[in-house]
C-alpha cells in the first residue's frame, strides 16, 4: 500500500537515476541563466493554450492575485500536441533530456494509478480508464530568484493542483515547497533522488473525496535562488472525470460531479480565488 503524507509521496526507485535527475535539474538552471533576449525567443503567445504556454512570469489572472518575479517556463510534453516554438533550443541537450524525461514519466503515471488503485482494493485500470489514453503532460519549469524580503513576496500562492497527478523535481540543494495541514505549513524536506508525487484535484473527484488534494505554496529565500519543475498530468480533455462507482455507497455517498476539461473551471474559478474544486461539488 503506497504510503502518503498530507497526500504527497516521496517516490524513489522509479527508475531514473540520480545522475540523469541532475542533468534536467542543470538544464532547467542553464536556460533561466541565458540572457532575457534568449528566453524571449520562446516567449508566450496568442496561441498559447490559455496564454500559459511558453516563457514569462506568471500569467495576472485577477485583481486580486498575488505577485512575484518569478520566472516560469511552461511547455506540452504529450508528442502530438508539441508546439516545439516553446522547447528551448539552448542549451543543445534541453529538448533530448526532456524528451527522455517525458517517455520515463509516462511509465511512471500508469505505475501509480495503477498503485492507487489497488490500494483502494480497486480492479489497477479503474483510474487509467478514466485518465484516458490522450492523457495530457504538462511542464512548468520554475526560478525563483533570491529575494531581499520573503516576509513580503511569495514564490507561489497557496493552491492545489488541476492535474490528477503531478510529479514535481525539486531543487536538489534548497528548500521552498510548503504544504498546509490545520491551518499550519510545513516544509518539504528535499530528497535528491526521488520525485515528489502530489495528488491533485482530478484524483480527489475520481477517489470521491479519499484521496485529498492538498493546498501548498512555494516561499522565497533571502539568500540563494531555486529552481524546480512540476510535470502535470492530466486526463484528456474530453474523457469524463467522476467517483469511481465502488467508492460510492450509503456511508460515503458521491461528492462531485461528472465532469469534463475541469481545467477550464480550475481556471475560471482561480480568477476569482475560489478553491476551482468547490465548483463540481455535489
Amino acid at each position: 500500500m503506497l504510503k502518503w503524507l498530507f497526500n504527497v509521496l516521496q517516490l524513489i526507485n522509479h527508475g531514473m537515476t540520480p545522475s540523469f535527475l541532475d542533468e534536467v535539474r542543470e538544464v532547467t538552471k542553464q536556460f533561466f541563466a541565458l540572457p532575457m533576449e534568449e528566453k524571449q525567443k520562446y516567449s508566450r503567445d496568442a496561441e498559447s493554450a490559455d496564454g500559459i504556454e511558453g516563457y514569462g512570469n506568471d500569467k495576472i489572472l485577477s485583481e486580486k492575485q498575488i505577485l512575484n518575479g518569478t520566472e516560469r517556463l511552461h511547455i506540452t510534453l504529450n508528442p502530438e500536441q508539441r508546439k516545439l516554438k516553446f522547447w528551448p533550443e539552448n542549451p543543445k541537450v534541453f529538448r533530448d533530456i526532456l524528451n527522455d524525461y517525458t517517455i520515463k514519466l509516462s511509465m511512471v503515471i500508469e505505475i501509480i494509478l495503477t498503485a492507487i488503485a489497488r490500494s483502494l482494493d480497486l480492479e489497477d485500470n479503474c483510474f487509467l480508464d478514466q485518465y484516458g489514453k490522450e492523457g495530457k503532460m504538462n511542464a512548468g519549469f520554475n526560478y525563483y530568484p533570491k529575494c531581499p524580503r520573503p516576509d513580503l513576496v511569495i514564490g507561489i500562492e497557496e493552491h492545489t493542483d488541476a492535474a490528477a497527478i503531478t510529479f514535481l523535481l525539486q531543487d536538489n540543494e534548497v528548500e521552498g515547497l510548503q504544504f498546509q495541514k490545520d491551518n499550519q505549513w510545513f516544509k518539504v524536506p528535499i530528497i535528491p533522488e526521488a520525485l515528489l508525487v502530489i495528488v491533485g484535484d482530478q484524483a480527489e473527484i475520481m477517489s470521491n473525496g479519499i484521496f485529498k488534494s492538498p493546498v501548498h505554496r512555494v516561499v522565497t529565500n533571502s539568500e540563494r535562488e531555486r529552481i524546480s519543475l512540476a510535470v502535470f498530468c492530466l486526463p484528456g480533455f474530453n474523457e469524463e472525470i467522476g467517483p469511481i462507482d465502488r467508492l460510492v455507497d450509503e456511508s460515503r455517498p458521491r461528492l462531485y460531479k461528472k465532469v469534463k476539461n475541469y481545467v477550464s473551471i480550475y481556471l475560471e474559478y482561480f480568477k476569482q480565488r475560489k478553491r476551482p474544486i468547490e465548483a463540481v461539488k455535489i
